[in-house]
């Protein structure tokens, strides 16, 4: 099948073959321009986050080794990627995590490097992690009650190591933190406030995600989160600050007990506000499969390609296939099934 260029692309059409052409920029089936790339180290996970890891017992995995990951970083950069996130599983895990990172800082055209982690080992890692070249951090934090930690998270989940390692990086002095909080029905909505409140304290952001269909529980609309922000005593202004990523914000003012705090608080609404018009990401999971889509089902085994002993080219041309092959949305409304596990794609 001869590769056509979608409406906006202006760069070469195609190959003499057919495939899709080698230079020009990351674009994807709908013609949105790829430059951040999502990439899991490890399908490992200390936790058993009930939206994200329902299975049992750590998988066997292979992943990608430190100097594949390197060779990837490197494809990507050279198609335009200009932002990469670490993630898992749990990256902290990755015992060459500071190796890699520092990897990912020497490549060229990478302008930024965040982290995605549970927090368990930050209080330990922020400093490290910040001189190796991790300038933004999110952390994942859904309440700040101890055993509905543990019910969501599973035993490991321990809320005073988390809070720890957020007041590490708050030390370190990361470009940005934020907290990533899942908004679960009958788990923490009667918290939304509070931990909006929390992250103010560090100088962080709560960002406030829709539970997707990766697990079990009941989501609760982004529209009813802010409802339920102004009923627990923050309110809402509208601010134009915009990310890397697919989360919008508004200002947050609160004067509970008699102490004025503000800050930013974050929204992503991927059931009820979809935001795949604006979709700039490809991920890369830890086994080494381009997912062009965290809701798709589709991926594209570069892994394989790599050990195969493939050329920087060929890598090139399968993302580029991969990625013109992405729908127009995402397929989460469809339900659960058939979708790749939420672990060892990084969210």
């Amino acid at each position: 099948m001869i590769w056509t260029a979608p409406i906006g692309y202006n760069g070469p059409v195609s190959q003499p073959d057919g495939a899709p052409p080698v230079n020009g920029p990351l674009l994807d089936g709908q013609g949105r321009k790829i430059q951040y790339l999502r990439l899991s180290l490890t399908d490992r996970c200390n936790f058993r986050c009930s939206y994200c890891a329902p299975m049992g017992p750590d998988r066997q995995e292979d992943p990608l080794t430190r100097p594949e990951l390197a060779r990837v970083v490197g494809v990507f950069a050279r198609l335009g990627i200009r932002r990469v996130r670490l993630t898992g599983g749990e990256p902290t895990l990755r015992r060459e995590l500071l190796d890699i990172v520092r990897d990912v800082r020497a490549t060229p055209g990478i302008e930024e490097i965040a982290l995605t982690t549970n927090g368990h080992a930050l209080a330990t890692h922020a400093l490290l992690l910040r001189e190796a070249g991790v300038t933004r951090l999110n952390v994942s934090l859904d309440t700040l009650d101890p055993q509905k930690l543990q019910r969501i998270s599973g035993r490991a989940a321990t809320l005073e190591r988390i809070v720890s390692g957020i007041e590490a990086a708050f030390r370190v002095g990361f470009a940005s933190v934020k907290l990533n909080v899942v908004v679960v029905r009958g788990e923490n909505e009667d918290e939304l406030g509070n931990l909006a409140r929390f992250a103010w304290r560090f100088g962080a952001t709560a960002r406030f995600i829709e539970l997707m269909p990766f697990g079990p529980g009941k989501p609760v609309p982004t529209a009813e989160v802010k409802r339920l922000l102004e009923a627990q005593g923050i309110r809402l202004e509208p601010d134009a600050t915009r990310g890397w990523g697919p989360a919008y914000h508004m200002r947050g003012s609160s004067a509970v007990g008699g102490e004025a705090t503000s800050g930013l608080v974050g929204f992503i609404g991927a059931m009820t506000e979809n935001f795949c018009d604006g979709c700039n990401r490809v991920r890369v999971g830890a086994d080494g499969s381009l997912r062009a889509c965290l809701g798709g089902r589709d991926r594209a085994p570069l892994r394989e390609l790599i050990r195969a002993g493939a050329s920087d080219e060929e890598i090139a041309a399968a993302v580029r296939a991969a990625l013109l092959a992405k729908g127009e949305k995402h397929e989460m409304p469809r339900g659960g099934s058939g979708l790749l596990p939420m672990i060892g794609s990084g969210g």
